[in-house]
C-alpha cells in the first residue's frame, strides 16, 4: 500500500514546508472568514420573518385567519396592533367567500394584540370573556 507523500523540497533542493503551511493556513482562514459571513441570519425580528406568535389568542382569529395574516407578514402581536381596520379586512377578503363573514372580526383585533403585545394577559382575558366572536 502506498502511503501519501508531499515533496517538501523544490527543484533547486531548497526546503518549502513552510511554504505548504503557510498555504494551508491561509485557506483555513480564508474558509473560516468565508463560513462566517455567509453563515445563515438567527434573528428575532418578527417583522421579517422570524419567529412567529401564535395569533389564535386573540378572539376571532382561528388557524385558517392566522395563516392568512402569516401570509401578510403579520405574525406577531406588534405587527398586528399596528395594523389598520382596511389592511385587515382586505387580508381577508382576499382569503375568499369563505372568510367573508368574518370581516366584522377584525374590529377589536388590533386592541386585543397591544394587550397581548404587553403581556397584559389577565387583562385581555376578561375583555375577551365579554367578546363573542372577536366583537
Amino acid at each position: 500500500m502506498k502511503s501519501l507523500f508531499i515533496q517538501t523540497t523544490a527543484c533547486d533542493g531548497s526546503d518549502v514546508f513552510f511554504t505548504w503551511l503557510l498555504w494551508l493556513i491561509a485557506a483555513f482562514i480564508l474558509g473560516f472568514i468565508l463560513a462566517w459571513l455567509l453563515k445563515p441570519c438567527k434573528c428575532d425580528d418578527s417583522s421579517k420573518g422570524g419567529a412567529k406568535q401564535d395569533l389564535t389568542k386573540i378572539e376571532g382569529i382561528g388557524p385558517k385567519i392566522q395563516d392568512l395574516l402569516y401570509a401578510k407578514n403579520i405574525n406577531s402581536y406588534s405587527n398586528l396592533s399596528n395594523s389598520s381596520q382596511d389592511e385587515l379586512e382586505s387580508i381577508i377578503e382576499d382569503g375568499g367567500p369563505a372568510f367573508y363573514a368574518h370581516r366584522h372580526l377584525a374590529l377589536t383585533w388590533p386592541a386585543q394584540a397591544k394587550l397581548a403585545d404587553q403581556n397584559q394577559w389577565e387583562e385581555l382575558a376578561k375583555w375577551q370573556g365579554l367578546l363573542k366572536g372577536g366583537v
